[in-house]
């Protein structure tokens, strides 16, 4: 009989395996979100109140338009193939 060396790999026991890696993925994140907090919080530019109110407000006025456009052109092709259909009862 051929004696195995159980120190090979931390033993025999994969659960000693397994915590290694657990922790080298923990730490891992841990990293990445001391990153993104250390970038939301010294490195991104916020805009001013001031600055995100002017521009809701112009986001707000080029939606209404966009959708008055599209309602347009909704009504406009509607009435037309009413039209066009008329020509064939």
């Amino acid at each position: 009989r051929i004696e195995v060396s159980k120190t090979f790999d931390q033993g025999s026991n994969p659960c000693s395996r397994a915590k290694k890696v657990v922790k080298k993925q923990m730490e891992k994140l841990k990293n990445m979100w001391n990153l993104t907090v250390d970038e939301l919080l010294n490195k991104v530019s916020w805009p001013t109140w001031d600055q995100l109110r002017e521009s809701a407000i112009i986001v707000l006025i080029a939606s209404c338009i966009f959708s008055a456009f599209v309602f347009a052109v909704d009504f406009g092709l509607g009435k037309a193939l009413e039209l066009f259909y008329s020509f064939f009862k």
